[in-house]
C-alpha cells in the first residue's frame, strides 16, 4: 500500500514517474496495457442460464424433481407431467423477476465514462475519463465527478463532497500539504477519491490510482471475493423440504411394509405407496410460494422498491433490527440552515421576520458565491444554504448584489477560516465576512444589537463562545458573520477587511432529515424492529440527526472500537448490541457490526448508499440500497433497491413481507392438513382390511383439485389488522402450525373414515369411494376458510379476499364435472344421488364447524 497521503509532491512525481507536464502519448499507451482502462467493469455480470439455473437449487424443489422421475417410471405419466409444470413454472417465475431486476439495475447504471481535462505533453486537452492512466495531471473544476484516486498538487478554496464514500454529510475543506501516514481515509485531505464531488474552488491533481485500483475499485473487489449469503426463506424452505420429506417418506415406507405384511400385491401396494408419497409431497408449494412473492414485487415496485431476489421480500417481512446510514438516507444530503442566533435572540426558518435578522441574512448572500440561476440554486452547499434561508425572509440575492456591486474579495482558506467581500453602496464600502465562528469573534471589536453598533466585550465574548458550542454541540455546523465600513481614504486589503469587524451572529446548518423519516421510525420501532445508525459521519452531527427522529441511545466512534481487542468477542458482543449509534466507522468495522448482529440471531437489513456500505449489504440479510444517489456498486451489491431512496418505503416493504409470511405460513397450514390425512387414512383402512377408500388416481385428483388454487388463493389474503404492531417473526415456515394441521388431519380422517363405513354398508363399493373423495375434497376447501386468519369468520367475513371464493368454486365445480361426467371413468367415480351428495357435503363441513367454535372459544 502506498501512502500518497504522506509524502510531498517531488515524491508522488518521482513514485510514479511523471511530473507538473504530464505524460507523453508514448507512455500513456505503455501505461494502458499495463494498468488497463479506468473504468470498474460490470460487477459479477448474471448469465441469464446461470439466473434460470439458480431457480432449481431448493431441497424441496430437488425432491419434486426426483419425485416427478418416479412417477415417470412406474408409468404415472399424469403425476409426472404435472410435477414437471410446476417446478417450470416454479423457475420461470423467479427467472422473469430477477432478471427484469438486472435489466432494471442496468437502466440505473451510471456511466463513469465522462470528459476530464488533463496535461499531456505539457498541454491541457479534453479526453474521456477511461482513458486515464497513474501519473496523469489532471484540471478539477467545481460540479466536477472525480474520475480516480489522486494527489492534490495545488488547489484554491477546493471543497470536495466524500459522503458516497465516507458517509460525512458536509463538504470536506481540501489541502495539499502533508498527511500524517496513520490517519484513516476521512481525514486525507490532500487527497481525492473516484466517485466524489467537487462542489467549490478547482485544483491540480497527479492520478495515483485507476479503475479497481481506487478505493472505491478495491471495495468493489471486496464484493466480488464475498460468499453469497443464503437468504432466511431459501434456509426454511430447505429445512422444510428435510423435515417433510423425512415425515411422508418414513410414513409411506411404514404404510408399504404393512401392507405387505397384511397380504397385499407386492406391485399395487408399491404403485399405492408412491402415489401417496407422490400426492403428500406439498409439490403445488414452490409454485404458490414464487407466485406470492412475484406478486407482492410488482405491488412494491408500484411504491418505487425494486425486489432483485424473490426471498427478500419474506425477508424483510422477518427483520428484527435495520442498520441504517444517516447521509442521503436518513437525511436530504443537503445543507439547511437551521437555527440562527442573532443580538441575544435564537430563531429558525419558521420565525416571523424582524428587523433584528435581516442583517446576518444579508451578510450570508453578499459574501458568497453561490449562484442563483432562475429558481435553482448552484455551489457550495454552505453558500447554498445562506441564500435559500435569505430568501425565505425575503432577501433575494440578484436585487442585493446588483445594489451593492462587488469590489474585492478575499475567498476563504484553511488557515484564515474566513471570506470576505467587498462590496460597494452609493460612496459607501462595506466588507461582508463569513467564517469559522470562533474566528469572527477574535476579529470582532463591537456587535450589532438590534440595529444598533455597541462594543463587544470580554465577557460578552465569553456568553457568545458559549453560545456558539451550544449550538455545535447540537449537531450544528456553525459559521459566523460580521461586517465593517471601509472609509474612502482606507487601502483596500485582506488585513483591512477582516480585522475590528461588527459582529452580528451565528447561522447554525445541518444536512435536515428527510420529511418522511421520523414517521418511517416510529413505525418501525412499533412493528418491534430496532433501528442503529452506522456513519461515517460525526458523532454530533449523527446523534443530532437521530434526536430528532425519535432515536435515543448511546453512540460509540470508529476510533474508540478500534481500542477494542479484536478477538474479545463478549465486549465486541455488548457493545453491539448497546449502542445505537456508530460514528466515523470504517467499512470493515460496519462489517463486523452486522456479522455480530447475526449471531445474536437478529434478520439484519442493512440500507446504504455509498461505497463504503457495499461489504455490510453483501453480508446483511437484505441488503438495501438507494436508486438515486447510490452507487453503480452498491446497487449491485444489494437485494432490493429503493428507486426514490425514501426510507419510509422500507417499512411499507416490511409491512408487504410480513403479510407474505403471515399468507405463506396459511398456504402451507393447508397444504399440510389436506395432505396428511390422505396417508393415516390409507393405513388405517389397511390394518382394518377395508377395500381402499382412495385409488391412486384418485389420490392425484384431489390433490389437482384441492390443492393449488385454494392455496394460491390463501397466499394473496389481504394484509390483517394490527400487523405493523406485532413484534418481527422469528420462527419458521412451520413454527405454530402443527396444532392446525394435526387437528385438521384428526377431524378429516374421522369423518372420511365414518362416511366410508357407513357407505360401504348402504351402497356399492364405487359409491362409498366416490363419497369418500368428495368428502374429503370438500373438507379440505371448506377447511380453506378457517386457514383465513386465526380470527373467527365472524368477525372477519368471507368476502375480503374473492380469489378463495373464486377457487373453491373452481375446485369444487371441477370435482362435480369429474362426478356427474364421462370424466370419471378415468378416476373410476360414479355419479351420486342428491342425498349422497348432500351426505358428503355435510361430513366436508364439519372441519369448518370444528374450527370456527374451537375459534371463538380460544379467544374469548
Amino acid at each position: 500500500m502506498e501512502y500518497w497521503h504522506a509524502i510531498s509532491i517531488k515524491e508522488v512525481y518521482k513514485k510514479l514517474n511523471t511530473s507538473e507536464q504530464g505524460l507523453d502519448e508514448s507512455e500513456v499507451k505503455a501505461r494502458l496495457k499495463k494498468y488497463g482502462m479506468n473504468d470498474l467493469g460490470k460487477l459479477k455480470a448474471k448469465n441469464p442460464f446461470l439466473i434460470l439455473l439458480s431457480q432449481f437449487k431448493s431441497l424441496l424443489i430437488i425432491i419434486l424433481i426426483i419425485a416427478m422421475i418416479i412417477s415417470f417410471l412406474i408409468g404415472h405419466i399424469l403425476d409426472a407431467c404435472v410435477i414437471f409444470a410446476i417446478v417450470l413454472l416454479n423457475g420461470i417465475i423467479g427467472f422473469i423477476q430477477e432478471y427484469k431486476a438486472e435489466e432494471i439495475i442496468e437502466k440505473l447504471r451510471e456511466s463513469l465514462d465522462y470528459k476530464v481535462f488533463v496535461f499531456r505533453n505539457n498541454q491541457e486537452k479534453e479526453i474521456s475519463s477511461k482513458f486515464l492512466v497513474p501519473g496523469d495531471i489532471i484540471v478539477l473544476n467545481e460540479g466536477m465527478k472525480i474520475p480516480t484516486d489522486c494527489r492534490i498538487i495545488n488547489q484554491h478554496n477546493l471543497g470536495v463532497n466524500e459522503a458516497i464514500l465516507t458517509g460525512e454529510s458536509f463538504p470536506i475543506d481540501k489541502t495539499s500539504d502533508i498527511i500524517e501516514k496513520d490517519s484513516i481515509l476521512a481525514e486525507r485531505k490532500n487527497m481525492l477519491y473516484a466517485g466524489t464531488t467537487v462542489v467549490r474552488g478547482k485544483c491540480l491533481a497527479s492520478i495515483v490510482s485507476t479503475g479497481r485500483e481506487t478505493e472505491f475499485g478495491s471495495l468493489a473487489e471486496t464484493v466480488q471475493q464475498t460468499r453469497e449469503e443464503k437468504m432466511p426463506l431459501e434456509k426454511k424452505i430447505d429445512e422444510f423440504g428435510k423435515i417433510v420429506s423425512f415425515i411422508i417418506i418414513g410414513l409411506v415406507i411404514i404404510l408399504f411394509f404393512v401392507g405387505i405384511y397384511l397380504g397385499m400385491d407386492k406391485m399395487e401396494m408399491f404403485l399405492i405407496s408412491i402415489s401417496l408419497a407422490v400426492g403428500a409431497i406439498p409439490e403445488g408449494l414452490p409454485a404458490i410460494i414464487a407466485i406470492t412473492l412475484a406478486v407482492a414485487i410488482k405491488r412494491m415496485y408500484r411504491s418505487d422498491t425494486l425486489i432483485r431476489k424473490l426471498p427478500a421480500v419474506e425477508t424483510l417481512g422477518r427483520t428484527t433490527l435495520i442498520c441504517t446510514d444517516k447521509t442521503g438516507t436518513l437525511t436530504e444530503e443537503s445543507l439547511e440552515v437551521d437555527e440562527i442566533f442573532v443580538g441575544g435572540k435564537f430563531y429558525t426558518k419558521n420565525s416571523n421576520t424582524e428587523k433584528n435578522i435581516l442583517q446576518i441574512l444579508k451578510i450570508g448572500v453578499l459574501c458568497n458565491d453561490a449562484r442563483d440561476e432562475q429558481g435553482s440554486v448552484l455551489g457550495d452547499p454552505t453558500e447554498v444554504a445562506l441564500i435559500k434561508i435569505a430568501k425565505i425572509f425575503g432577501i433575494d440575492k440578484k436585487i442585493e448584489t446588483e445594489k451593492n456591486p462587488r469590489i474585492a474579495e478575499y475567498s476563504f482558506d484553511s488557515e484564515r477560516k474566513m471570506m470576505s467581500v467587498i462590496r460597494k453602496y452609493g460612496e459607501i464600502k462595506t466588507s461582508y465576512v463569513k467564517g469559522a465562528g470562533i474566528e469572527i469573534l477574535k476579529n470582532s471589536t463591537k456587535e450589532f444589537v438590534n440595529g444598533r453598533i455597541q462594543l463587544l466585550s470580554n465577557e460578552r465574548k465569553k456568553e457568545l463562545k458559549i453560545i456558539l458550542h451550544k449550538m455545535e454541540s447540537k449537531g450544528l455546523r456553525v459559521l459566523g458573520f460580521g461586517f465593517k465600513q471601509i472609509p474612502s481614504s482606507s487601502e483596500i486589503s485582506q488585513k483591512n477587511s477582516e480585522n475590528q469587524l461588527i459582529f452580528v451572529g451565528f447561522q447554525g446548518m445541518i444536512d435536515p432529515p428527510r420529511k418522511e423519516v421520523k414517521e418511517a421510525v416510529e413505525n418501525a420501532l412499533s412493528a418491534g424492529i430496532e433501528i442503529k445508525i452506522l456513519t461515517g459521519d460525526s458523532e454530533k452531527t449523527t446523534k443530532a440527526i437521530a434526536e430528532r427522529l425519535g432515536l435515543h441511545g448511546e453512540a460509540i466512534t470508529g476510533q474508540e472500537l478500534d481500542k477494542i481487542p479484536k478477538d474479545n468477542e463478549k465486549q465486541w458482543n455488548d457493545i453491539v448490541r448497546q449502542k445505537t449509534i456508530f460514528a466515523r466507522i470504517t467499512p470493515h468495522q460496519k462489517l463486523k457490526i452486522v456479522e455480530i448482529l447475526k449471531k445474536q440471531k437478529h434478520i439484519v437489513a442493512v440500507t446504504g448508499d455509498g461505497v463504503n456500505d457495499i461489504l455490510a449489504l453483501k453480508k446483511a440479510d437484505i441488503g438495501i440500497s438507494m436508486g438515486i444517489r447510490g452507487a453503480d456498486a452498491t446497487r449491485d451489491a444489494s437485494d432490493m433497491v429503493l428507486l426514490d431512496d425514501n426510507f419510509a418505503s422500507i417499512i411499507k416493504a416490511v409491512r408487504e413481507g410480513r403479510r407474505v409470511f403471515d399468507n405463506l405460513k396459511k398456504s402451507i397450514k393447508f397444504l399440510l392438513a389436506a395432505n396428511a390425512a390422505q396417508i393415516f387414512i390409507i393405513l388405517f383402512i389397511l390394518l382394518l382390511r377395508w377395500p381402499l377408500p382412495f385409488l391412486p388416481l384418485a389420490i392425484l385428483w384431489m390433490n389437482l383439485v384441492t390443492d393449488s388454487l385454494p392455496a394460491l388463493a390463501l397466499a394473496v389474503e389481504p394484509t390483517e389488522q394490527g400487523i405493523m404492531k406485532k413484534k418481527p417473526r422469528k420462527d419458521g415456515l412451520l413454527s405454530g402450525i402443527w396444532s392446525w394441521i394435526l387437528i385438521a388431519g384428526i377431524l378429516n380422517f374421522v369423518s372420511v373414515i365414518i362416511l366410508f363405513y357407513w357407505a360401504l354398508g348402504n351402497f356399492s363399493l364405487e359409491i362409498a369411494r366416490t363419497m369418500a373423495v368428495s368428502a374429503a375434497v370438500l373438507f379440505e376447501l371448506f377447511f380453506a376458510f378457517s386457514c383465513k386468519s386465526e380470527e373467527s369468520l365472524f368477525k372477519t367475513g368471507i368476502l375480503n379476499n374473492k380469489w378463495l371464493l373464486y377457487s373453491i368454486v373452481i375446485s369444487a365445480g371441477l370435482h362435480l364435472l369429474a362426478v356427474y361426467t364421462p370424466l370419471g371413468i378415468i378416476f373410476q367415480f360414479v355419479p351420486l344421488t342428491w342425498n349422497q351428495l348432500g351426505i358428503s357435503i355435510v361430513t366436508g363441513l364439519s372441519g369448518l364447524v370444528v374450527f370456527e367454535v374451537w375459534k371463538i372459544f380460544k379467544r374469548r
